[in-house]
């Protein structure tokens, strides 16, 4: 396994070597791995790779299973399913914020016709919008009537949308049948655990056969009915996601094992997430101050997992009300009462004309990285960096730093750009003004950054972030990140070649926990 000098990581890896193997529960049928890196295909890349058409054709537009596509096209959730039969020590559906991107927050339920109703506005307002997706703000798969009918009128009504479901998974093997019957494609299983004992640390109770479970035998029957409906899953051909919640000193060490369990029964992708624990949304971790992972920690983690299984590095951690590219939430515009009064007409021909145009634009974007990167053939460097990239989409350093939510983070080696998380960051400028106190919190934000790529930027923050040892970088402004930060990297190589310059790791970095404040 590959070493690199990041904090914690080596912990991960020793982990990962000491642990025993487990036994296959199913042959493996999403993702190819590449007998050169080890590393799988699962339609990360614009083009298919090594991928089954059958397999590309689900992923090769889908946000979430595909890492590259998440910067082009969009997703939505719609809000059917309020109840849920298990309880997290991490969730808290009560509250809302309309600046909290966070799994069960949802400004308001929705009737599975409601439901259409806003699927057609979106996907006519924004094309580029291909998969629909029901994940709460309970589990769909406790409200299986309303679930189920959703999925039935949207597919009627707009078949060229991708379906998707995320569930808890306890009831996940009573539903296989209608899952394949309502041509659900994808599913996503929260799975934090395959030991009980770590499991009743995280679940208080589940509600099964009409019985609540308590403690490890809860934990029990959840992992037990997890594993097994992921197993069923994958032997449909359904691909599954699934996602695994970082909760230090508690199951840190123990997703490495969760890791095993799912890629031997067929997982797709695995998503490791950092828990969010902020005291205001009162959860029961966010209240005993249970605290989430450092940036470091959890890409030492991934980075420990990362195999013949993909990570999934772009997730968001989506509102059960969710509508746009991954990182935007404009379901403000798609308010019940706004869709009601909408003339809307659903035109299948231009969007398949839209999201032709939106795949041309990809495949340039991919060339262009690969030309560039074409003159590090033959080079080899040890060095390698992290740096935080402020877009709006499409591939592109399109976003001024005063008015950026998040930063993309790439790590950059002589193999390349690597998109390896995003990091949440209050916006700075505020009615034209800089506030200070943000700027301090977004560069612990990108602390672990050499660099931050933007399309614009002032000059106190310049200077603020170059005595930081940050490197504001805008000449690349409106190009493709990619290409761009190769670019960037050859030039910071040929510097510390010449001595110029000397290179030197960074610290950690915060990941950013609570409400986001955006612009007044």
């Amino acid at each position: 396994m590959k070493m690199n000098a990041v904090a914690g990581r080596g912990k991960y890896v020793k982990a990962v070597e000491d642990s025993g193997k487990m036994k296959p529960a199913a042959e493996h049928k999403g993702c190819r791995a590449s007998a050169k890196t080890g590393q799988a295909s699962c339609g990360s890349q614009a083009g298919q790779g090594d991928l089954p058409i059958e397999i590309w054709e689900k992923v090769k537009n889908h946000p979430c299973y595909s890492e590259e596509a998440h910067h082009h096209y969009a997703r939505m959730h719609v809000a059917v399913a309020p109840a849920c039969n298990v309880q997290c020590n991490y969730c808290n559906r009560k509250y809302d914020c309309a600046n909290e991107s966070r799994p069960g927050v949802v400004s308001e339920k929705l009737t599975p016709e409601q439901a259409v109703r806003k699927v057609l506005a979106v996907a006519t307002t924004i094309p580029q919008m291909t998969v629909l997706g029901i994940a709460g703000p309970g589990d769909p798969l406790a409200n299986p009537a309303k679930t189920f009918k959703t999925f039935e009128l949207v597919a009627k009504a707009a078949p060229d949308i991708k379906l998707c479901l995320s569930t808890n998974g306890l009831a996940l093997p009573d539903h296989i049948d209608a899952i394949a019957r309502s041509k659900i494609d994808h599913v996503t299983i929260t799975i934090n655990m395959v030991d009980p004992e770590i499991g009743a640390k995280i679940y208080p109770w589940v509600f099964f056969n009409h019985k609540r479970y308590t403690g490890i035998d809860a934990a029990r029957i959840l992992t037990e009915r997890q594993l097994q409906g992921l197993e069923m899953l994958s032997e449909r051909g359904i691909l599954c996601k699934v996602n695994s919640v970082m909760i230090p000193n508690i199951n840190d060490y123990h997703l490495i094992e969760v890791n095993k369990a799912v890629k031997s029964r067929g997982a797709f992708l695995h998503n490791i997430m950092p828990l969010i624990s902020a005291p205001e949304h009162g959860t029961v971790f966010g209240l005993n101050g249970q605290r989430g992972p450092t940036a470091q920690e959890l890409k030492a983690l991934q980075d420990a997992c990362e195999g013949e299984i993909k990570m999934m590095r772009h997730c968001r951690q989506c509102r059960a009300d969710a509508v746009g590219l991954l990182g935007e939430n404009r379901s403000a515009e798609f308010t019940t009462d706004k869709v009601m009064r909408m003339d809307v007409q659903y035109d299948l021909e231009m969007r398949k004309a839209y999201q032709g145009r939106v795949e041309n634009e990809r495949a340039a974007k991919v060339a262009a990285a690969q030309k560039e990167l074409a003159e590090f053939a033959g080079e080899t460097s040890a060095i390698t960096l992290l740096v935080a990239v402020a877009t709006k989409g499409s591939g592109l350093i399109n976003e001024h730093f005063g008015h950026a939510k998040e930063f993309q983070v790439y790590e950059l080696s002589t193999s390349g750009a690597k998109f390896v998380g995003h990091r949440r960051v209050d916006v700075y400028c505020q009615g034209g003004y800089g506030e200070e106190d943000r700027l301090s919190a977004i560069m612990r934000g990108i602390h672990d950054c050499h660099a931050v790529f933007v399309s614009k930027i002032g000059g106190c923050p310049k200077s603020n972030l170059i005595k930081a040892g940050i490197q504001p970088v805008d000449q690349y402004a409106h190009e493709f990140i990619e290409k761009s930060a190769i670019a960037w990297f050859k030039s910071y190589l040929d510097k510390v070649k010449r001595g110029e310059i000397q290179h030197v790791q960074r610290g950690d970095a915060v990941i950013r926990q609570g409400s986001l404040i955006s612009a007044a």
